[in-house]
């Protein structure tokens, strides 16, 4: 029996339209229209013909119906800019993410989630609660990733097809979830975090996050990440004490050492905080574009890995599993499943670290719930 809802994510994963899935399955776009509408059974055939052209099993076709994520539920940059073919994409390859979390939350217990809900707020201030209520104090965060992790974000990468999006979030079902580029260098990806983090904080389950200001007195939501995310990394009390007014070109790529930010949010924070003028922000930008770092972060810092997901796989692994045996559990390929956790288990991970913002071992100790 075909699923229709899981032919519709599984096409749309692909970046497939119905006439396009027709002629690589070799199918007409009228019988695959009457299967996604749940108005004619495929043969047997057919369903092995799809799974194949689609790269999932029968089984995965045929599992238990699931819902597609809406479109408004999900915090896009330049949501206008992209095709729906990107969005749509980009909504089921996250989709399939969510099950390979349903895989690992039925055999672990996990952090629950601690995200605080601060709709409304000034994101300088959401900031300074979240520091707060996270014991953070006014310290550089070690691991951007693992405080996520700790406080129950799921975080998972985005696959090869959608490169065209830094990062995109979500509430699903009370679980906060972030999806990160791992093309990005280190400084770029802690910074796409906290700004997910902020839609997370800001714009919560019930906020709209394509909101934009000509509908409200309030800045646009992008808007409020980007300052939520500055603060969070550089908290203003941290980067007066630091001594940086008027900082020149040489002292910023000195000091984003401190924070493990990219140079130009740095310099963008220095003239937000009035430590640079107008004249001493505009220099700076130019040196440092320059330099390389206006679309790249030259000598920059390893890109940030995934603890929770390290030691999940570690432990299936101590189990006898096999990335196989999970993808198969899916119902998808070994590489699909490698897709959405690429750069964030393979890379070594030391959790000993939970000065600063990061989280210990014990924090994330993954326990097999009673029964399994």
């Amino acid at each position: 029996m075909l699923t229709p809802s899981r032919l519709v994510i599984a096409r749309k994963r692909r970046g497939l339209t119905l006439t396009k899935l027709g002629q690589l399955a070799g199918l007409s776009t009228r019988s695959l229209s009457l299967y996604e509408n749940g108005h004619q059974i495929p043969s047997e055939e057919t369903l092995r013909t799809l799974a194949a052209t689609l790269d999932v099993s029968v089984a995965f076709l045929g599992g238990t119906d699931i819902e597609e994520i809406p479109e408004d539920a999900v915090s896009f940059r330049a949501l206008s800019k992209m095709t729906a073919r990107q969005r749509d994409r980009a909504l089921s390859s996250g989709r399939i993410a969510l099950l390979i979390d349903d895989w690992i939350d039925a055999r672990f217990s996990l952090p629950g989630p601690k995200v605080p809900s601060l709709t409304g707020h000034d994101p300088e201030a959401a900031a300074e609660v979240v520091r707060a209520r996270w014991g953070l104090g006014e310290k550089p965060i070690t691991n951007m990733l693992h405080l996520l992790e700790a406080h129950g974000v799921r975080v998972y990468s985005l696959t090869a097809e959608n490169r065209e999006l830094d990062a995109f979030s979500l509430h699903w079902h009370g679980r906060p979830f972030v999806f990160l580029s791992t093309d990005k260098s280190g400084e770029r990806g802690r910074f796409d975090a906290a700004h997910e983090l902020g839609h997370l904080v800001l714009h919560g389950e019930h906020e709209d996050p394509h909101r934009e200001d000509e509908t409200s007195q309030r800045p646009c939501a992008e808007a409020e990440a980007n300052r939520f995310a500055a603060a969070f990394l550089m908290p203003r009390a941290s980067v007066l004490a630091r001594g940086l007014y008027g900082a020149t070109p040489e002292r910023i790529l000195k000091a984003k050492r401190i924070w493990k930010v990219a140079a130009m949010a740095l310099t963008h924070r220095l003239h937000e905080l009035e430590l640079l003028t107008e004249w001493g922000y505009r220099t700076a930008c130019v040196h440092l574009s320059r330099l390389g770092y206006r679309s790249s972060e030259p000598h920059g810092i390893a890109r940030e890995s995934s603890q929770l997901l390290a030691k999940v796989f570690r432990s299936v692994r101590d189990e006898g599993e096999t990335p196989a045996k999970i993808a198969a559990d899916i119902g998808i390929s070994v590489d699909e499943l490698h897709a959405h956790v690429f750069g964030l288990t393979l890379t070594a991970v030391d959790g000993n670290n939970a000065a600063g913002g990061g989280c210990s071992p014990g924090n994330l100790r993954l326990v097999p719930p009673a029964g399994s």
